[in-house]
This record gives C-alpha cells, sequence and structure tokens, in this order.
C-alpha cells in the first residue's frame, strides 16, 4: 500500500458524463475531511448530459492552496472511461503516480465521423496491456462488468473507489461509512458489496489487467419485409433518452424502456424508413435495408 501521509496529495477523477465522477469526488472529499485533512476540490462537468468529458480534482493534506492539480503532479489518476484516462494520463507523476481505470470504452457520437456502412468509430487505440507498461502501478479493470454482476452496473464507480481505497491509508470501514451516506438508502448494500469487490481486486496485486470490459451494448433487431431485410442497432450508451424517435417514428414501433433508453417494441411494424436514425441527435440508432434475392426454384 502506497504510503500518502505525508504532504498534500492529489487525486484526479475523471469520466464522461452520467458515470458518476463527481460522486467519486465528493465521496474522497468528505472522507478526507473526516480524517482531519484540509480539503480542496474543483470540478468541470458542463458537457456532462451530452456525454461529454467530466472531471474532478480532489487536494488533500495538513495544507492546501489551490484546488487544481498540475500537469505532472496527480497522485493518483482514476478513470471511469478508458479513453478519458489516457487523455489525462499525463497529469500522473511519471514515476510514483498510481492508474486505475475502468475497461469499458464509451464512443461519444462525435466520434462518428464517417456514416457510412461498417464504418469504424475513431477510439483511442491504446490497450491496456501498453499503458501497464507505462506505469508503476497500475490497475486496468471490468468495473462495469463486476458492478453488472452484483446487479447493478451504475455501481462501477463504487467498484473503482474500492480500488482506489487500496491507495490510500483509510480504514475500509470509514470509505463504507461515507459512501452509504452519499448513496440512495436503497442501493446501500450493492454498494458495499460493489466497494469490496473492487477493493479484493485491487489487494491481489499492484498492477492488474482485466480487459472483459463489457464496452458498448448495441441491441441488433432484423426485419424482413418481402425483397428487403431491415436491421434495427441502437447503442444504448449513446442513447439520452430524448424521446425524438419515439414520438417522430410514422409506424409507432419505438418506445423508451425502464431505462429510458429507445428500443424496437414492435418490430414487425418497422418498415425501415429511416426516420429515427435520421432524427437522433446522438447517432444512436443505425438503420440498414438490405435486398434479399430469392432463391430460384
Amino acid at each position: 500500500m502506497k504510503d500518502m501521509t505525508e504532504g498534500p496529495k492529489n487525486v484526479l477523477i475523471v469520466g464522461v458524463g452520467g458515470q458518476g465522477v463527481i460522486m467519486v469526488s465528493k465521496v474522497l472529499a468528505q472522507l478526507c475531511q473526516n480524517q482531519g485533512h484540509q480539503v480542496k476540490q474543483s470540478e468541470v462537468h458542463g458537457m456532462a448530459k451530452r456525454g461529454g468529458g467530466v472531471f474532478s480534482h480532489v487536494r488533500f493534506g495538513p495544507q492546501v492552496w489551490s484546488p487544481t492539480i498540475p500537469e505532472g503532479e496527480a497522485d493518483i489518476l482514476v478513470a471511469l472511461e478508458w479513453a478519458e484516462g489516457l487523455r489525462w494520463i499525463n497529469y500522473m507523476k511519471p514515476d510514483t503516480g498510481i492508474f486505475i481505470a475502468d475497461c469499458q470504452r464509451i464512443v461519444p457520437p462525435f466520434a462518428c465521423r464517417d456514416r457510412g456502412r461498417g464504418a469504424e468509430p475513431a477510439y483511442a487505440p491504446q490497450t491496456p496491456g501498453e499503458i501497464m507498461e507505462q506505469v508503476g502501478t497500475g490497475y486496468a479493470m471490468d468495473a462495469t462488468g463486476m458492478a453488472a454482476n452484483l446487479g447493478n452496473a451504475k455501481a462501477a464507480n463504487t467498484v473503482l473507489l474500492g480500488a482506489l481505497s487500496t491507495a490510500l491509508d483509510f480504514p475500509a470501514e470509514d470509505w463504507l461509512e461515507v459512501i452509504e451516506a452519499f448513496v440512495p438508502p436503497r442501493t446501500v448494500e450493492i454498494n458495499r458489496r460493489a466497494f469490496l469487490e473492487g477493493r479484493e481486486w485491487a489487494l491481489a496485486g499492484s498492477k492488474r489487467i482485466d480487459e472483459s470490459a463489457s464496452g458498448l451494448h448495441r441491441r441488433r433487431d432484423v426485419v424482413r419485409h418481402g425483397p428487403v431485410e431491415t436491421t434495427v442497432e441502437i447503442t444504448d450508451e449513446w442513447c439520452k433518452g430524448c424521446d425524438i424517435c419515439v414520438k417522430m417514428c410514422p409506424e409507432r414501433c419505438l418506445r423508451l424502456d425502464g431505462r429510458l433508453v429507445a428500443e424496437l417494441a414492435l418490430p414487425e411494424l418497422c418498415t425501415g424508413c429511416r426516420m429515427c436514425e435520421l432524427l437522433c441527435p446522438d447517432f444512436a440508432i443505425r438503420i440498414t435495408n438490405t435486398p434479399v434475392m430469392e432463391a430460384a426454384g
């Protein structure tokens, strides 16, 4: 466990809107205050609602003057999304910085620069293995998958808090007490389990990689109408639940599910008109109409 008792310490938390970056930073700031440290916190989250980047600086120690972490001075970088972690990795201390990241990839809509059929979205190409070679202590984990297995993928940020707890000399019970105060009452138990699972995973070594992240979740439906086969693909992470596709669908075959994510509820009614694809502001829906040649009798 890294000695964190001397001088002000810097923790940088980064991710994408909706992942819980601010919750992680507030838990850490409150815990540090409870432990008698002076704490400074700074955050930027203006683009959070449209899938934009979010980051928060947390500095604590006997005396802290500035709320922001200079480049190259972060003791710990916690990334809730892989590409965001890579974007901020230069803020870590070169030799002693600790890298903690969820391997999951959330490709933002604006990365789809090529709208052609089958085009690959732009994304950071570096693998966890390549990044681990650059750091002394690092954890590339499937926090989202671990949380989903516990019953709530949104608890991925608490899994990362568990990993973060192994790098700071605060008792696990104190972490759990603060987490309980910040999460909804009905989720206390699952967040407790998520924290302990993340902590146990990180305690198994000072450099670990788990590349089994869930990545993007695309739902795919195929509808056949005479000589045309229509494929409807909906990317869950890109859908913001704006309801435009549902309201404008001529056949009323779309709806928002319990998570407020668009789904093809009545596939037999879909005609492949592409109205939903053309109107979606987040490129979350892709329609492909493919002619099907009938076999000769």
